[in-house]
């Protein structure tokens, strides 16, 4: 450890990165300790974070507004890739974690730093997340996870390390333990009652969305705007795209859109309980998914539907910097070349459901789909019926033959005669 002189620290203001410095500086030989920040939508008290980092004996603080990135290199090809975790978790902390290991690499290797830091448990997501951005944007550099390593076992013990050293924890304290993280996406909720997974969540854990029951008793209709599988707009406005975000989270988060409660399967394998507040998020996947099917042919929506898992599965496994994840946007940029247009929903007492779309690039007519007279002759769709269903009829008449007693197959003659005089 006496080769380690000045760590930069992924550095959040929480409990565990709270006591890390005080631990780092015990254990390091009065290492120097870089409190390393990242502002990613989360509503914070900046200042009194900076001081509390400072207070634990970091030697400088340093943070970096990343809600414009984050919401336009990261979060916004995750939702053009339709990516969603198990088929629920939208990837609120998975999406940001490796722009903010990109950034502590980035502060580590200006400052000549010899070690990185971060404060993510041995049992989660989180610790692989941090560590494969390293290995992928410096893999010289050496890294030290406390959870791995010392005797802290749990969050009552992160607790009482910091009150044996006046270490300011603020609203955390041993009634208050959930575990939380938050940003421009969602805001988690793990660990406290959770951890019972028959336990209802107290209303009280919620901070960004309205109880479903409190919402207003009326629908707001909005309408969103697309560009290549990109958001642009709202209600026919030109928005960038992390004002954009605010503005839908506020929609969502009025009307009660956006709680979801689910178990996972985290990297390590183990099932997790987590609940999230992802209220814009929830009405952006619903409206893309709708204009997307409006867009695109079939056999490229089943393939991007496809590959949208393993998008997911590489966010989650935190492969932001893989070639993996570079062909697949790649692939989603073409697919998705045509998918622009406006979609309309309705927004109700924790319900989004589309009401209309409409773009330039229909693949809807509403000629040949017409239940009235159209340009549709449908006396071709018996021979198209004849030759899609041929497979099926010659399987089925090989094995009634087979199965009938006489233990003669047809002759393929036989077969294929009684296809034509149909």
């Amino acid at each position: 450890m006496g080769d380690i002189k000045k760590i930069a620290l992924a550095y959040s203001g929480g409990l565990d990165t709270s006591i890390i410095i005080q631990w780092l500086k015990e254990n390091y030989n009065n290492a120097e300790v870089i409190a390393i920040c990242t502002n990613v939508g989360q509503d914070e008290d900046w200042d009194a974070i900076e001081q509390k980092a400072l207070n634990a004996g970091a030697s400088k603080y340093y943070c970096a507004d990343l809600q414009d990135e984050l919401t336009t290199e990261y979060i916004y090809p995750m939702v053009r890739a339709g990516a969603i975790y198990e088929g629920q978790y939208l990837l609120g902390t998975s999406i940001a974690r490796p722009l903010q290991a990109k950034y502590q690499v980035d502060i580590a290797l200006a400052e000549g730093c010899d070690a990185l830091c971060h404060g993510c448990t041995g049992k989660g997501n989180d610790q692989v997340r941090f560590e494969l951005t390293y290995k992928a944007l410096a893999p010289h550099l050496k890294v030290i996870a406390p959870w791995r390593i010392w005797d802290i076992e749990s969050r009552e013990d992160a607790i009482e390390f910091a009150e044996k050293r006046n270490i300011n924890l603020g609203e955390i304290s041993k009634k208050n333990i959930y575990s939380r993280d938050w940003n421009i996406w969602h805001m988690s909720h793990e660990g406290g009652i959770l951890e019972d997974s028959w336990n209802r969540p107290d209303e009280s854990m919620f901070r960004l969305t309205k109880s479903p029951k409190d919402a207003p008793d009326k629908e707001t209709e909005i309408v969103i705007d697309f560009e290549k599988g990109i958001p642009v707009g709202l209600d026919g406005k030109k928005m960038g795209a992390f004002a954009l975000m605010q503005e839908l989270n506020k929609i969502a988060s009025e009307n009660g859109v956006g709680r979801i409660d689910i178990v996972e399967t985290r990297l390590v394998g183990m099932k997790s309980r987590g609940v999230y507040e992802t209220p814009g998020g929830t009405i952006l996947h619903k409206a893309l998914r709708d204009l997307e099917m409006f867009t695109i042919d079939n056999d490229a929506l089943h393939l991007k539907q496809k590959m949208a898992y393993d998008y997911a599965d590489l966010v989650y496994a935190g492969k932001w910097y893989t070639t993996a994840r570079y062909a697949l946007e790649e692939m989603m940029i073409k697919l998705t070349e045509y998918t622009t247009g406006s979609v309309k929903l309705c927004v109700y007492k924790g319900n989004a459901w589309v009401t209309g779309r409409k773009s330039p690039y229909a693949l809807y007519l509403e000629d040949l789909a017409s239940f009235g007279p159209s340009n549709y002759n449908q006396k071709d769709a018996e021979g198209f019926i004849n030759l899609y269903g041929l497979s099926t009829g010659v399987t089925a008449m090989v094995h009634k033959n087979l199965e009938d007693g006489s233990g003669q197959a047809l002759k393929m003659k036989e077969i294929a005669a009684s296809f034509h005089d149909k």
